[in-house]
């Protein structure tokens, strides 16, 4: 049985994909926020081609739910690539002063270029962009040390846009969240999946718990430093190691739902979401 690839595309999100690239012309700077745990999975494709020459900084938020060493060799690894990453934690604050910092230094050289034209200084104008659920909107609310945009755990919040000055010299587009009309490539649609986001109508759970757990298989054998040692049989005191798995996730289902199958992958999924599985980063750098 063939079951549909994973996608996700609702129309609002089509209307602020039309609405941002309007009022990216006004812009300076984009912050573009990704999930640390999937960094190129929560990358979008044609954010460069949006943005031409502007500046961005690149915001790698969640960063408490990946372990110090994977952080470090991602960092390592967006260096290489020429891109400093900033890493934060929004929820809890850490790492926010740091991006305001690096977007109000772009601010700077702006206002050198307007006064050598003889225009007047300005704050500088900067969007936060990234696919639904990374935490643009918690950012936004640390960035203004109070809460002015709605933020949920759940894809899609975010539905309008609007400006907020944060200070005399920065104000904030808040975006809603965006995402290709088309994900082609199926593991990263699974992985957003896996990290809850993208929308829960678009997958079935099942599908992605078995994607989990293979994921965490690979991980275990191929990167084991990026994720505590055997964080499935810590957890549930079942090894998967002999298993496919498929075969995994109904055995957990016989061990811990009496055979609910689907109950049973809801809660590896919520599971993995809170950290109750630990810290795991679920994409290693490229070469690494």
């Amino acid at each position: 049985m063939t079951t549909p690839p994973i996608q996700w595309y609702p129309g609002h999100i089509a209307k602020a994909e039309k609405a941002l690239k309007e009022q990216l012309k006004l812009v300076d700077v984009v912050l573009e926020v990704r999930d640390t745990r999937i960094p190129l999975a929560t990358h979008h494709p044609q954010v460069q081609e949006w943005l031409g020459n502007k500046a961005r900084v690149l915001v790698l938020n969640r960063v408490d739910a990946i372990l110090p060493q994977a952080q470090q060799a991602w960092e390592r690894w967006f260096r290489q690539q020429g891109e400093q990453p900033y890493f934060t934690n929004a929820q809890a604050g850490k790492g926010v002063a740091a991006v305001a910092k690096a977007a109000q230094q772009t601010g700077v050289e702006l206002n050198q270029r307007r006064v050598s034209r003889g225009m007047l200084p300005r704050p500088v104008r900067a969007v936060v962009i990234g696919f639904p659920n990374v935490g643009k909107s918690a950012l936004i609310n640390r960035l203004l040390n109070r809460r002015v945009v709605e933020s949920a755990a759940r894809a899609g919040v975010t539905r309008q846009l609007r400006w907020v000055r944060i200070s005399e010299q920065l104000e904030l587009l808040d975006a809603p969240g965006i995402i290709p009309i088309k994900l082609n490539n199926q593991l990263a649609a699974f992985k957003l999946a896996i990290c809850d986001d993208i929308g829960d109508a678009a997958y079935d759970n099942q599908r992605v718990a078995i994607a989990l757990i293979n994921l965490l298989q690979q991980l275990g054998e191929t990167a084991a430093d990026f994720l505590p040692h055997n964080p499935l049989y810590t957890r549930y005191e079942l090894d998967a190691v002999t298993m496919t798995a498929e075969d995994y996730l109904h055995a957990l289902a016989e061990k811990r739902h009496k055979g609910d199958v689907e109950r049973t992958a809801r809660q590896l999924l919520t599971d993995f979401r809170k950290g109750a599985l630990g810290a795991i980063a679920l994409e290693v750098p490229p070469n690494a």
